[in-house]
C-alpha cells in the first residue's frame, strides 16, 4: 500500500470523526435553545449573539474546573470508564457510508471509514462496549447511586439491544449482506420498481418503529434515561465525575445520538442516496454527503425534541416495553421480511 493510499484511508476514517467533534458543541447549543423554545424560555442568550459562544464557554469551564477523584474510588477503573465510553462511541461511525464513491484518477474511493463485509456486526459489537464504560463508572465510584445507575444501564441496554438487532436483521435479510454499502445500494432504486428497491422504511415500517424506539433506550435519552434519573439517583453513574471526565461522558452521549441517527438513515432511509439520484461527478459526491448530513441532522433533532416533550418511564414500564412489546414486534417484522424475500425469490 502506497503512502497516498494510507493517507486517503486515514482521511476517510478521521474526516467524519473530526466533523462530529466539531459539531458536538453546536449540538449542545441547538438542544439548549430548542429546550428553551419548547419550554417558553430564552435558553442560552448571554455569551455571544444568541448565546452562540456558550458552547465555547462550557469547554473552557470543563478544562478549568478541578478534576476530583473520590478517595474511596477505584482509581484505575474510575479514570478508564469515561475514556472507554468515548472510544466506543467514536469508533462506531467507522463502517457507516456517508457519501457516494469518489473516483480519483480512475481509482474508486468509497466514502466510508472501513467498507468491511461484517459492517453491521462490527457496529453492534462496538456499541455493546459502551455499556462497560457506564457500568465501570458506577462501580468504581463506590457510590450507591452511581452503582444503581450503572446496573440499570446494563440491564436496559441488553434488553433493548435484542429488539434493535432483531429489527436490523430484517434489513440485513432484505439486502442479503452485512455490508452497509450494500444496504445503501439496495435502497438506491426507484420507489415504483417491482420488486421494491426504494427506502427500506416503506416495507419495514414496523421494524423502523422498533429500531427508532430502541435507539432512545440504547443512547440513554429521555424517556429512557433511567441510568441518570436525577430525581432518584442524584445524577446516576456519573454522580462522582467532574471536569473533563464528566465532559467525556457528555460527549459520548451526543456521539451515540449522532451514530444512532446515521444508522437509522443508512438502514431505513437510503443513506446518502435518493431515488433518481446517481452521482457521477465530484459535485454529485459532495451532494450525496450533504443529503446524508441533512437526513442525519433531522433525526438528531427528533432526539432533542422528544427529550423535552415526553416524561420519563418508570423502570418496570421500561423493561415491560422492551420485552413484551418491542421484541415480539421485531420478530413479527423479521417474519414479514422473510415472507417478502421468499415471495420475490419464487
Amino acid at each position: 500500500m502506497s503512502a497516498s493510499d494510507v493517507g486517503m484511508l486515514a482521511l476517510r476514517v478521521l474526516a467524519p470523526v473530526l466533523v462530529i467533534l466539531i459539531v458536538l458543541p453546536m449540538l449542545q447549543w441547538v438542544e439548549r435553545r430548542g429546550a428553551g423554545l419548547i419550554q417558553d424560555r430564552p435558553g442560552p442568550n448571554r455569551v455571544g449573539p444568541f448565546g452562540l459562544l456558550q458552547p465555547l464557554a462550557d469547554v473552557v469551564k470543563f478544562f478549568m474546573k478541578e478534576d476530583l477523584i473520590p478517595s474511596h474510588a477505584d482509581r484505575f477503573l474510575y479514570v478508564l470508564a469515561p475514556g472507554l465510553a468515548t472510544f466506543a462511541a467514536l469508533t462506531t461511525f467507522a463502517v457507516i457510508p456517508y457519501g457516494a464513491t469518489l473516483n480519483i484518477r480512475g481509482n474508486p474511493v468509497p466514502l466510508v471509514g472501513a467498507d468491511v463485509s461484517i459492517g453491521i456486526l462490527y457496529l453492534f459489537a462496538v456499541t455493546s462496549l459502551s455499556v462497560y464504560g457506564i457500568v465501570l463508572a458506577g462501580w468504581s465510584s463506590n457510590n450507591k447511586f452511581s452503582l444503581i445507575g450503572g446496573i440499570r444501564s446494563s440491564a436496559q441496554i441488553i434488553s433493548y439491544e435484542l429488539a434493535m438487532t432483531t429489527a436490523a436483521a430484517g434489513v440485513i435479510l432484505a439486502a442479503g449482506s452485512f455490508r452497509l454499502t450494500d444496504v445503501v445500494a439496495m435502497q438506491s432504486g426507484s420507489w415504483l420498481s417491482l420488486p421494491y428497491r426504494g427506502w427500506t422504511v416503506v416495507p419495514q415500517l414496523l421494524g423502523f418503529v422498533v429500531f427508532f424506539v430502541s435507539a432512545f433506550a440504547e443512547t440513554n435519552r429521555l424517556p429512557f434515561d433511567l441510568p441518570e434519573a436525577e430525581a432518584e439517583l442524584v445524577a446516576g453513574y456519573h454522580t462522582e465525575y467532574s471536569a473533563m471526565k464528566f465532559a467525556m461522558f457528555y460527549m459520548a452521549e451526543y456521539i451515540n445520538v449522532v451514530v444512532a441517527s446515521a444508522l437509522m438513515v443508512t438502514l431505513y432511509f437510503g443513506g446518502w442516496s435518493f431515488p433518481g439520484f446517481h452521482p457521477t461527478s465530484l459535485g454529485g459526491v459532495v451532494l450525496s454527503v450533504l443529503i446524508f448530513a441533512v437526513k442525519t441532522a433531522f433525526f438528531v433533532w427528533i432526539f432533542m425534541w422528544v427529550r423535552w416533550t415526553l416524561p420519563r418511564f418508570r423502570y418496570d414500564q421500561l423493561m415491560r416495553l422492551g420485552w413484551k412489546a418491542l421484541l415480539p414486534l421485531a420478530l413479527l417484522n423479521l417474519f414479514w421480511v422473510a415472507g417478502l424475500v421468499l415471495w420475490n425469490a419464487l
